[in-house]
């Protein structure tokens, strides 16, 4: 075999490669589109209709028609905002110390934080579920507030840190020069220089107290504090009695419930990928 066809022979395989990861991934979101905008008489017609016949957006209409899932948005909007913005506060101020200062028990630190992302939230489901009626916050949107803090705190703490050891000690000591303190360093000269690691390790953190669902379903009781993962579990038993689950208005939900991460990531793409790339190497 020529050079020029083992040239090409691999470019082929790697577009085919690169085709069936593309549908692998892509197609889940695709079938949830369909099943959103599909009649119920054709959600399980065999053969399989990959489009409907007669598309229709009464699941939307049913869907947006639902007071309590339009609150459960703003639930979740409220919840998820406020947590990310927590955890970029306080994680930016750990992450600086650790980053750019030495002290007695720094590594040991770094390691107990680190060990904060491996259990698993069910392990500590119970001592928290104590300590959120112990200060009165059960069905308040404060406890999930607060809590979701115990999974993106120590990922945004983690991750900045390796951003701030990226950046060369000399902006530092200029700064120090001018006659910064460091709290003006950080705010002056750190913060727009780790901006894309901000952007990508908040966009991250907004996306997994978006989507939580196991204390969402512990701390809150009444439909007026759901969340949006458990207003779509609570479909089945709040829209048909539980006779019959209405994969329709799930699926028009899930679609909605996407639809403003996928335009998050859209707008913040360029920083996304410039955070994901810069904290890898040390200046």
């Amino acid at each position: 075999m020529s050079r020029t066809q083992s040239f090409y022979l691999s470019r082929t395989l790697f577009y085919i490669v690169l085709a069936i990861i593309f549908v692998y991934i892509v197609f889940p979101f695709y079938w949830a589109f369909r099943s959103s905008i599909s009649p119920d008489g054709e959600l399980f017609v065999t053969p399989v209709h990959y489009w409907p016949n007669v598309p229709t957006f009464d699941h939307y209409a049913q869907v947006l028609g639902d007071g309590q899932f339009v609150r459960a948005l703003g639930n979740s909007a409220i919840v998820a905002g406020a947590s990310t913005l927590l955890s970029l506060f306080i994680g930016t101020v750990g992450a600086y110390a650790l980053g750019r200062f030495h002290f007695r028990g720094r590594l040991v630190v770094m390691y107990l934080i680190l060990s904060m992302t491996m259990f698993p939230s069910i392990a500590i489901l119970g001592s928290l579920f104590d300590l959120v009626q112990r200060f009165g916050l059960y069905n308040n949107l404060l406890s999930l507030i607060i809590t979701y803090l115990v999974f993106t705190l120590p990922f945004t703490v983690w991750v900045l840190t390796s951003f701030f050891q990226s950046l060369p000690k000399e902006l530092e000591e200029a700064a120090y020069v001018d006659g910064c303190t460091p709290l003006e360093t950080l705010y002056k000269v750190m913060l727009p220089l780790i901006a894309p690691g901000m952007v990508t390790t908040g966009l991250l953190a907004f996306i997994a107290a978006w989507n939580e669902f196991l204390f969402a379903v512990s701390f809150t009781q009444t439909p007026d504090k759901r969340t949006v993962p458990l207003a779509i579990f609570q479909f089945a038993t709040t829209t048909t009695g539980g006779y019959e689950i209405p994969w329709g208005q799930i699926m028009a939900a899930t679609v909605i419930v996407t639809i403003p991460l996928i335009f998050l990531t859209l707008i913040f793409q360029n920083r996304i990928i410039s955070g994901l790339t810069a904290g890898a190497v040390k200046g």
